[in-house]
């Protein structure tokens, strides 16, 4: 399932890959290396991010089951260039639904990127279970974890960054959503299922520099203050109002935190 349109996916991207963690992904490949055809299934892919980051890292041919609810945004994904070695097939289907369905078949690895913060526990561990039952190896990347950095600070950053934290754990369309302990209850999770996990941190570091992407996530961020009603709406137009002056004076920066793992059945690795 995907929410975000495709204009927000393309600003994030080259964020999203700078950020993805280097040894995390290192273990991906070292994993598949032995195999002449890597399947895999990446959920929630949106214009196809996943694969564009992760294909020059796995070997020999590659066969991606592209796994989305959005139909545009599948199609984005299947008329991207591709490698010769590389093929892809969409499959629109609701992963809150048929998420079993997603990984039917010969699978080598499941992907996914910015989605297990929106799910639910009860989701999280259908999803854990479902690939542990296949003895497939998993990677996760991009799932934010409540850490916001904001440069210069403000004095109502940490009313902002609570609110932020609070609307994460909505319902985000599979239930009340992990929010940012996502990641921490995955890796627990994959851990307790028998898998062998790498992890690391995958922050966006945003500068001064870069001002559409600090606009947009600012604006973001008050949108979702004034959802949880934490704050007046003199105060949070205030603050937004202080931040983008900050953002425009080429002054701000941002962190933001989030998490990639890498789970592989131990007997396999």
């Amino acid at each position: 399932m995907s929410g975000f349109t495709a204009e927000w996916l393309a600003l994030r991207e080259p964020y999203d890959l700078s950020a993805r963690n280097a040894d995390v992904l290192q273990a991906v490949a070292a994993s598949l290396k032995q195999l002449p055809t890597v399947r895999v299934v990446d959920l929630a892919c949106g214009t196809g991010s996943t694969l564009r980051a992760l294909s020059a890292y796995l070997p020999g041919r590659q066969n991606w089951r592209l796994a989305d609810n959005n139909l545009g945004l599948l199609a984005r994904a299947t008329a991207m260039p591709l490698p010769p070695h590389v093929t892809v097939t969409a499959v629109p289907l609701d992963l809150n639904r048929d998420l079993e369905a997603a990984l039917d078949g010969p699978v080598d690895l499941v992907t996914t990127s910015a989605l297990l913060d929106l799910v639910s526990g009860p989701w999280l561990d259908r999803l854990a279970t479902e690939i542990a039952a296949r003895s497939i190896p998993f990677y996760a990347a991009l799932s934010y974890d409540g850490r916001i950095e904001l440069t210069p600070p403000d004095p109502l950053d940490s009313a902002i960054i609570a609110s932020i934290n609070q609307h994460q754990r909505t319902d985000k369309g599979f239930g009340p959503a992990l929010g940012p302990a996502a990641a921490a209850t995955a890796i627990a999770r994959f851990k307790t299922l028998g898998y062998s996990v790498v992890h690391g941190t995958s922050d966006w570091s945003i500068g001064p520099d870069n001002r559409d992407m600090q606009t947009e996530i600012l604006a973001g961020w008050a949108g979702a203050a004034r959802e949880i009603s934490a704050l007046t709406l003199d105060d949070t137009v205030a603050w937004l109002t202080r931040r983008r002056d900050i953002v425009a004076a080429g002054r701000s920066s941002i962190r933001v935190g989030h998490v990639d793992f890498f789970a592989a059945p131990i007997a396999t690795r």
